[in-house]
């Protein structure tokens, strides 16, 4: 089974409130994006991984990925003008025609050899997989400032990356979207959209997304948890 990873880090990130782009800010002196893409070679089952970046950028990727010896990225591709965009072009560079591709985000760092075998193990079965966490806090509707219900929780997941599909599913999926101009928030939500099933694997609490400073504290208390 051959398996590709497109490592998405394209984003401003403008809720980091910092004029240095979030990918490129350092975690307890590493970059984040390095230490995303170090994760993403920890699973033995990844071959290659395309890199998307802001086209500025790929200059300074290029350099990060070489001062650090990140060796299975093989192939960068320019972000477009939302997230979908840069996964599609992420799919367009693959270098091959793998079995499954992985989608990851370049703000997570803290993902796991394991979690991403079992999603991929879980895409193979089935075509299409995400990983995610259980609800904790109580969620409400609101409109206008009013509360209108309270969901119920029970079934309720907080969706994370990596998330695994059929590579020729998911090209599919992004080329059925962007003829009928469908806009999903996440790889997953476009494969629903075309019909097709997707098993979730339960994750990680730890499996965070690097988006707020409040994130940079949180990501830094596990560094130093783990030293």
């Amino acid at each position: 089974m051959k398996v590709s990873a497109i490592v998405v880090a394209a984003g401003n990130g403008t809720r980091m409130r910092t004029d240095k782009k979030k990918p490129y800010m350092d975690i307890a002196g590493e970059p984040l994006l390095v230490r995303t893409l170090r994760a993403i070679e920890s699973s033995p089952l990844v071959r290659e991984i395309v890199l998307v970046v802001g086209e500025e950028d790929l200059n300074e990727a290029k350099l990060l990925v070489d001062q650090y010896g990140i060796r299975r990225v093989t192939r960068y591709a320019a972000g477009g003008i939302e997230r979908q965009d840069s996964v599609r072009n992420g799919l367009e560079a693959l270098d091959s025609a793998p079995d499954l591709v992985v989608v990851h985000d370049g703000a997570r760092p803290f993902v796991t050899a394991e979690e991403m075998e079992r999603v991929i193990q879980a895409a193979a079965d089935c075509g299409a997989a995400i990983i995610g966490t259980p609800v904790k806090d109580t969620i409400k509707r609101v409109s206008n400032g009013l509360v209108q219900e309270t969901i119920p929780r029970n079934d309720l997941y907080s969706v994370q990356t990596p998330q695994a599909f059929r590579t020729q599913l998911l090209r599919e999926a992004h080329e059925k979207a962007a003829r009928n101009g469908f806009r999903g928030t996440d790889d997953a939500s476009l494969v629903e959209w075309t019909g097709h099933p997707v098993k979730i694997v339960e994750g990680s609490y730890r499996n965070i997304k690097i988006t707020t400073p409040e994130d940079l504290v949180v990501a830094e208390a596990f560094l130093q948890k783990d030293r």
